[in-house]
């Protein structure tokens, strides 16, 4: 039997305690892993988008007509255009009364009503605003889109002012004022007083859906109206008999 004492540390190592393991030196831990077992992510980056939307959104189309689906980016500033439902709905209404008229954008902007009207055979147009850079873009466009000689024209000042001199009969009149400028009623009464309107003549009025529409004068008939979203629209008849009138859109 061996009879080895307890106290051999060599027969007996667990009987004495361990002392302190001598340090070693750690690397990096490991790389946190998420539940999957995949490595997270990098951090994400900015997003540069903000910027492609807002040059998108200053982006009109032409719907119909001879420059039909040709795009355009029109001047920065506080322009609202007519949007591409609205003028689609507003050229409908106007079926037939277009072609050989002789138009009146008298809150010009981006141009995209005169410029609908012009594909769609149109005459001549006028544009009138208070933006410079606004009809400077639009007499690039009519120049770049090859517009026949005349069939464009462009007038910077306020609309009031434009009435307030010699007065030519126009068939369609665009009127899409700004919205807090407060100018349509007065607009609308300075175009009846003279001589601007041809018999039979269209007027189409753009406000916001919540206003009422102003006052017609004598002999302005209403004959459509629509709504899209915040913008309230409507398509008036000049002419001496209004039965004639509401037959007639």
């Amino acid at each position: 039997m061996d009879m080895a004492p307890r106290d051999d540390p060599l027969r007996y190592p667990c009987a004495f305690p361990r002392g302190p393991r001598p340090a070693t030196a750690k690397g990096p831990g490991p790389v946190p892993r998420s539940s999957d077992n995949r490595p997270d992510p990098p951090p994400a980056q900015p997003r540069t988008s903000r910027v492609a939307r807002g040059a998108h959104a200053r982006e009109l189309r032409i719907i119909a007509g001879t420059w039909r689906g040709r795009r355009w980016r029109f001047a920065e500033g506080e322009i609202r255009p007519t949007g591409d439902r609205v003028r689609e709905t507003l050229f409908n209404w106007l079926q037939g009364r277009v072609a050989g008229r002789r138009c009146l954008d008298l809150y010009a902007g981006s141009g995209a009503l005169g410029l609908e009207a012009l594909s769609r055979g149109a005459a001549h147009v006028t544009f009138v605003d208070t933006n410079a850079q606004a009809l400077a873009a639009i007499r690039a466009l009519l120049q770049e889109w090859r517009a026949a000689p005349g069939a464009g024209e462009t007038a910077q000042g306020e609309a009031r002012r434009f009435l307030a001199g010699p007065a030519r009969p126009f068939d369609l009149v665009f009127l899409d004022p700004p919205f807090a400028a407060g100018e349509l009623a007065g607009t609308i009464a300075a175009l009846a007083r003279r001589n601007w309107l041809a018999a039979g003549a269209r007027v189409y009025i753009e406000q916001p859906a919540a206003a009422p529409l102003p006052d017609l004068p004598p002999g302005w008939t209403l004959l459509r109206t629509g709504k899209a979203g915040a913008v309230g629209f409507h398509l008036c008849a000049h002419a001496a008999d209004e039965n004639a009138a509401r037959s007639e859109p």
